[in-house]
């Protein structure tokens, strides 16, 4: 008989040992912790293949490992220590030497160390076992060291080597998930343990708060209401201040505490029937006074309901009042709408604008507490971000949901759903009595935080867009010294009250104007420059860091001391607002002698500057002079004591009183610019306005410069545009002044045989003068420096104009008090220049009148 066989030992043993990875990697992918990934692994292993396992969790400090789980071994086996110090060698276990190496070690003397050890599913004793380090995600340190048991009735082979790696690893993976699992966890506990103290904070100040809020607020009340003892109208305004912004702070706590009760589960929701439309009505009208104040206009659309609906009345007055308050923040023209329906089951309150609307990107992060969005044109930047945030909570406490949908520049839309009837309010708080201090503080605070967004300095931005502001003449930039007492400070500050009273401390010693924003001080820095800027941080449309950075950037106003107003503090906040730029940072609250001391400083320390910017501007222009004035005074007298001393034939005779006569004029035109600069530095150069013939006066310029430019074979073209008006309200000297003064340089600095043009056309508001030539041209870096007073370009020899750096300037000067502007073009040296001169076409009344004598 013929009996074969096939060996199918190795086949069965590896399908037992992948059919054990399996399970054990089901067994450990939804532990949430190590401890419970371990003991899922122990569960799974496989007795026939490892007939016991220990798991050694190794702590932080990596000086002590910890059994904690096991599997094939009793509790009290001297196997399986419940502890094994890491510092030094034991003769249990070598598991310091595997901490250190990171590598597995195979031991073959368990018998030797421990005995005979009872394991299932054999009655022999295991006399090797493998210790297997388990890494840490990020293969940095060991996490835990496996002791597996070998088999006594296998081999340990590669194969069997293998299998408890591919043990090791699934393990490795499961305690690295679960430990991500368990950070995880202990973040979000972490968090909510934050949560909950702040929560409690919030509740414990808001509390706190009160108290002496009530003692500020009451007596305030008492004084302005006291008819025996009147106070005097000083005192009574001091009085209202405070009083008026004590409410504020009163609205800002209850706001916190509200906040604090919602989310700790306390807010004492008191559900009435209530005549809805009725009520909506009557809050939307309390804002009437002031949306009409404000140019708007109000709609209120609240029709009787069929039945009461459920409502706890303190907070619908503030869903209301803070829907209304946000609409009427950010409307500065158009309709306020309040509309109040049935909409199937539920109850819809709309409160639409037609203002600013939200950019689409902002809606999603609207009901977010303490977002606001940033750069947008309002009535203030004040509010602390929360008000649409509570509003979402106090409708969701009435089982609601809150919408909006908005149009940027056309107007947002706030939709709240209120369910109808009560089934699915509590029970128990439907006409309940009310536990917790009320947190309600009418409309009052609302209606008159509003009222203070419509101050005379509050006017609105837009208007001051809507103006032709123009770039007119700032000051000269050392015209004098003033002493500190004649000096204008701008103080900017979108808070009224916050405006009346530094207006009102600043004003006992300096002359104070006010903005209610960085848009609007801009406008009036262009019409006049202050001495100090005194400006808050936080305002709409441009913040203080905006205004500090305008200013800065322009060299005219870079000099203008100017000093931060901030609610932030700290040593960051100061840091940051020094570094970009400003002289002094002033933290919220301030003594008002800490204010008054800082402003005088900062005075002075700029009269100090001018001073010696002045004694250098001295010092340059004395040095000028001195040498323009010497060159053709030199010819003159040289020439002059020549005719004296002996006698010349007609033509020597000739030619030295024409080179008397050159030198004179020139010196004539150079004392004429000088005293226009005195003139200018000192604010008493005035026009002499009448009706001039600009096509004829531009006409005679050129005549006068025809011989000079066909001396140097240049092509003096001029072109008049057809439509040209020829009149035109002006000083007629002044501009021909100019215009000579451009031809003379274009001919001075455009070789022979080249051409210089002149022209005169129209364009929106008025007429322009060109005159441009193909001479050597401006370099691009001296550009912005060519209309500054004793500036000059580095020219070639054969072109040293001589001069004293200054008919620019003052040319500048004289357009610019006509309302005009001069500019200059050129693609660079050998390309020639183009200036440009831009008069309006305006009626005499409309000019300056300080301009004109």
């Amino acid at each position: 008989m013929l009996c074969t066989s096939t060996e199918t030992t190795q086949q069965v043993i590896g399908q037992r040992r992948l059919t054990m990875l399996r399970e054990l990697a089901t067994a450990v992918s939804g532990a949430k912790t190590r401890l419970s990934a371990y003991l899922a692994a122990a569960d799974a292993l496989n007795p026939y293949d490892i007939p016991f396992a220990l798991f050694y969790q190794v702590n932080e400090e990596g000086n002590l490992a910890e059994l904690v789980a096991a599997r094939g071994l009793s509790a009290d086996s001297a196997a399986a220590p419940k502890e094994i110090n890491l510092t030094e060698r034991s003769s249990c276990w070598s598991l310091v030497d595997v901490l250190q190496s990171r590598e597995p070690l195979l031991i073959t003397d368990v018998v030797d160390r421990f005995g005979h050890i009872s394991v299932e599913p054999w009655p022999e004793s295991p006399h090797s076992a493998f210790i297997l380090p388990i890494l840490s995600s990020n293969k940095e340190i060991v996490e835990c060291l496996l002791v597996a048991g070998i088999s006594p009735r296998l081999q340990f082979n590669a194969e069997y080597h293998s299998f408890l790696e591919l043990v090791a690893q699934q393990v490795e993976s499961s305690i690295a998930t679960a430990r991500s699992y368990e950070q995880e966890l202990a973040r979000a506990e972490a968090l909510a343990e934050l949560d909950r103290a702040k929560t409690t904070f919030f509740n414990n100040v808001s509390h706190e708060f009160r108290t002496p809020l009530t003692l500020m607020l009451g007596p305030a009340e008492d004084a302005l209401t006291d008819q025996a003892d009147p106070l005097s109208l000083n005192q009574r305004q001091r009085i209202e201040v405070m009083h008026r912004n004590g409410l504020r702070l009163l609205k800002l706590v209850n706001t916190l505490l509200d906040f604090s009760r919602i989310e700790s589960d306390r807010a004492s929701a008191v559900y009435e029937p209530t005549d809805l439309a009725t009520f909506t009505a009557e809050l939307a009208s309390v804002f009437r006074s002031a949306i009409e104040k404000a140019n708007l206009r109000l709609v209120v659309d609240c029709p009787p309901l069929r039945e009461p609906v459920y409502v706890d009345r303190e907070m619908w007055e503030k869903i209301v009042l803070n829907l209304l308050s946000n609409a009427f923040k950010f409307t500065l023209k158009g309709v306020i709408t309040v509309r109040l329906h049935l909409v199937g089951n539920s109850v819809e309150l709309a409160v639409q604008d037609t203002g600013i609307g939200i950019k689409a990107a902002e809606i999603p992060h609207l009901f977010e507490r303490f977002y606001r969005v940033k750069g947008e044109l309002g009535r203030t930047f004040e509010g602390s971000g929360i008000g649409l945030s509570l509003v979402q909570e106090l409708v969701k406490l009435h089982g609601g949901t809150v919408q909006v949908s908005s149009v940027e520049g056309e107007g947002s839309c706030f939709r709240v759903f209120i369910p109808t009837g009560c089934t699915h309010l509590p029970a128990e708080r439907i006409g309940a009595t009310r536990t917790l201090a009320s947190t309600a503080t009418l409309a009052s605070p609302y209606v008159e935080e509003a009222l203070r967004w419509l101050t005379p300095e509050s006017e609105s931005v837009q208007q001051v867009k809507n103006q032709s502001v123009r770039k007119i003449t700032f000051a000269p930039t050392y015209p004098h010294v003033p002493s500190t007492a004649s000096s204008r400070i701008l103080l900017v500050d979108d808070n009224a009250d916050m405006r009346d009273y530094l207006k009102r401390l600043l004003n006992e010693r300096w002359q104070v104007e006010t903005a209610a924003n960085g848009a609007i001080a801009l406008a009036m820095i262009q019409q006049q420059l202050p001495d100090l800027v005194l400006t808050d941080v936080m305002m709409p449309e441009v913040d203080g860091f905006q205004l500090l950075n305008t200013l800065r950037t322009d060299p005219v106003t870079r000099s203008i001391p100017i000093i931060l107003l901030s609610a932030r503090a700290g040593e960051e906040a100061t840091v940051q607002g020094l570094q970009a730029g400003a002289d002094d940072y002033l933290i919220k609250p301030f003594s008002a002698r800490e204010l008054m001391a800082r402003v005088e400083t900062q005075l002075q320390m700029s009269r100090l500057r001018q001073e010696l910017s002045a004694n250098r501007f001295k010092n340059e222009f004395l040095m000028t002079i001195t040498h323009e004035l010497q060159s053709p005074l030199a010819t003159i007298l040289g020439w002059t004591r020549f005719l004296q001393t002996k006698s010349f034939d007609p033509d020597t005779t000739a030619r030295a009183l024409a080179a008397i006569e050159r030198n004179a004029t020139i010196e004539a035109k150079l004392v004429k610019d000088l005293l226009d600069v005195c003139a200018i530095i000192s604010l008493k150069l005035r026009l002499k306005s009448e009706i001039v013939d600009l096509v004829a006066l531009v006409q005679n310029s050129v005549a006068t410069f025809r011989e000079a430019a066909q001396a140097k074979r240049i092509q003096l073209v001029e072109t008049v545009s057809d439509g040209v008006s020829s009149n035109i309200f002006a000083d007629g000297d002044r501009l021909k002044q100019v215009i000579a003064n451009l031809l003379d340089n274009a001919i001075k600095f455009t070789p022979p045989g080249e051409q210089v043009t002149i022209g005169l056309e129209c364009f929106d508001a008025g007429v322009q003068i060109t005159v441009s030539d193909t001479g050597i041209g401006i370099r691009p870096d001296f550009l912005p420096y060519v209309f500054d007073r004793f500036t000059q370009a580095e020219v070639p020899s054969r072109h040293t104009p001589g001069g004293v750096g200054i008919g620019l300037a003052i040319a500048r000067h004289l357009i610019e008090l006509h309302h005009g502007t001069i500019e200059v073009a050129s693609e660079g040296e050998g390309q020639g220049a183009t200036f440009t001169i831009r008069l309006l076409l305006i009626n005499a009344t409309k000019l300056d009148s300080n301009a004109f004598a």
